[in-house]
C-alpha cells in the first residue's frame, strides 16, 4: 500500500508539476547532496534495532562516507546548497544494513533488521511524500478558501491576529526560540520514538503501538483534506506573504496581523501555483499533540520537552500567520482520532475504540462543514459558535482521556508488609 502511494505521488508529481517525485528524489540523494536532518534521524530510529557494537560500526561508516563525499566535493568544486554539504553517509548506512540482513541473516533476526530499515527510510520517504502532496496542492487547487476561515474564526476572536500582535512585540528571543521548535519538530519526534523504542534490541521486538506509527499515518492521510479543503493561511491571504512565495499581489488584504479582517460574504478567491494550501487541518498542530501523548509515559524531563513542544508549536503557527485559530482545533480532533485508531486496531476493534473513533470522525467532519458553510453565523454569533467549537474538541479530548484510561493495566496492589515473628521469652 505505502509502495502504491509513492508511486502515484511521483507519476502526479510529474503528471502536475514536471519535478520528480518523492521515489526519485529519495535516489538522488544516494550520490547528490541531502538535507541531512531526516537521514540522519532515520539511521538513528534504524539503531534501535543494533546492538552497542553494531550502532558504533554503522554510526563510524555513515560519518566516514559522508566525510569521502564532502572532500570529493570540495576537490571537485561542486556547487552545494546551504546546509546539505552531508547526509548521504546515513542513507548509504541504512541500505548497508538492509543488504548484510538479506545476505547475513536469516529468520526473525533477518525480518527484526529489516523492519529497522524500513522504518528508518519510512521516516524519510514520509518527508519526500510530504513535500509532493504540498506541490500537488499547489498545483491542482487554483483558488483558496481563506475568506471562509477567516470568517469563521472570528467566533474564536481571530487568535492568529492576536498571536502575531504579541509576537511582534516580544522582542527577538521568542520569536527564535518558538521558530526554531516550529522548524525542528521532526527532532522531538525522533527523540520520543528512542525512548519508546529504547528496548527493541534487547527484547528483539517492536512494542505494539509507538510514536512513529501516528507520525506516519498523520503524514499520510492528513494531506487528502488539504485538496478537499484549500487554505494557504493568514500571512499570505492576509499579509505580505513569506519567503518568496505568495505576496500582496495575491492576497485578499494586506491586515495581517495588525487589522481584523472585515466580515463580508466568503467566496474562493485564486492564488498562485507556488504557496502550498497546507492549512485545514494544522498538520503540525496535529503532529505536536502526538508527541505531547507519546511523551505521558517518559520520564519527567521528556514530559516537561512534550508540553513545550505542544505549546511552542501552537504559538508558532498562530504568531506567525501560518495557521487560524479553527485549523488548530482540527488539528487536534484529527490528532486524536488518529490515535484512537491505530489503539483501537491493536486492540481488534473493540466496542469502546471504535465508539470514539466513530465520534472523532463525526466531530472532525462537523467542524470542517461548518467551516465552509455557516463561516456567516459563526462570525455573527460569536458567543454561541465558538463555545460549541470549543466544546466539541474538548469532548474529544475527554473521550479519548476516558477511553484509553480504562485500556491501560490496573497497577497490582502493593503487597502486604511481611509479619514479624514476635519474640519469644528464653528458658530460664
Amino acid at each position: 500500500m505505502a509502495l502504491a502511494l509513492l508511486i502515484g505521488l511521483e507519476i502526479t508529481a510529474r503528471h502536475y508539476g514536471g519535478v520528480p517525485g518523492p521515489i526519485t528524489n529519495q535516489a538522488r540523494e544516494v550520490i547528490f547532496p541531502p538535507k541531512p536532518g531526516p537521514l540522519y534521524g532515520g539511521l538513528a530510529l534504524m539503531m534501535v534495532v543494533l546492538t552497542w557494537r553494531q550502532r558504533f560500526i554503522a554510526a563510524g561508516a555513515a560519518i566516514g562516507i559522508d566525510a569521502v563525499f564532502v572532500l570529493v566535493r570540495w576537490a571537485l568544486d561542486a556547487d552545494v546548497p546551504e546546509g546539505q554539504f552531508f547526509g548521504n553517509g546515513a542513507l548509504w548506512a541504512m541500505l548497508g544494513c538492509a543488504a548484510f540482513a538479506i545476505t547475513r541473516r536469516t529468520g526473525e533476526e533477518r525480518v527484526l533488521l529489516l523492519k529497522g530499515v524500513g522504518l528508518g527510510l519510512l521516516l524519510v520517504a514520509g518527508r519526500k511524500t510530504g513535500d509532493t502532496w504540498l506541490l500537488i496542492t499547489a498545483k491542482t487547487r487554483p483558488n483558496v478558501l481563506d475568506p471562509y476561515v477567516a470568517t469563521a474564526d472570528h467566533a474564536l476572536g481571530n487568535p492568529s491576529w492576536l498571536a502575531g500582535r504579541i509576537l511582534d512585540a516580544s522582542g527577538s528571543l521568542v520569536p527564535y526560540v518558538i521558530d526554531l521548535v516550529y522548524a525542528q519538530l521532526a527532532v522531538a519526534a525522533v527523540a520520543v520514538a528512542l525512548y519508546q523504542l529504547r528496548n527493541v534490541a534487547t527484547e528483539r521486538r517492536f512494542p505494539r503501538h509507538h510514536l512513529v506509527r501516528t507520525f506516519l499515518v498523520i503524514g499520510l492521510v492528513g494531506p487528502a483534506f488539504y485538496m478537499i479543503f484549500p487554505v494557504v493561511g493568514p500571512i499570505f491571504a492576509y499579509g505580505p506573504g513569506t519567503s518568496g512565495t505568495g505576496g500582496v499581489e495575491w492576497a485578499v488584504a494586506n491586515v495581517w496581523p495588525h487589522t481584523l479582517p472585515s466580515i463580508g460574504v466568503p467566496h474562493p478567491v485564486p492564488y498562485d501555483e507556488l504557496t502550498p494550501r497546507n492549512c485545514m487541518p494544522s498538520l503540525h498542530t496535529a503532529w505536536s499533540v502526538s508527541i505531547f501523548i507519546h511523551s505521558r509515559k517518559g520520564p519527567r524531563l521528556l514530559r516537561y520537552a512534550g508540553t513545550f513542544w505542544l505549546v511552542a508549536t501552537l504559538s508558532a503557527t498562530l504568531g506567525y500567520g501560518y495557521h487560524y485559530g479553527v485549523d488548530l482545533l482540527a488539528g487536534v480532533v484529527f490528532a486524536l482520532t488518529v490515535e484512537a485508531a491505530l489503539r483501537t486496531y491493536d486492540r481488534g476493534w473493540e466496542r469502546s475504540g471504535v465508539r470514539l473513533v466513530a465520534y472523532g470522525t463525526v466531530v472532525f467532519a462537523a467542524l470542517l462543514l461548518s467551516y465552509r458553510y455557516l463561516p456567516m453565523r459563526m462570525a455573527a454569533h460569536p458567543w454561541l459558535f465558538g463555545p460549541l467549537v470549543l466544546l466539541a474538541t474538548a469532548s474529544v479530548i475527554y473521550g479519548y482521556v476516558r477511553t484509553t484510561r480504562a485500556w491501560e493495566p490496573e497497577a497490582a496492589p502493593p503487597a502486604p508488609p511481611a509479619l514479624r515473628p514476635e519474640p519469644q521469652p528464653e528458658p530460664a
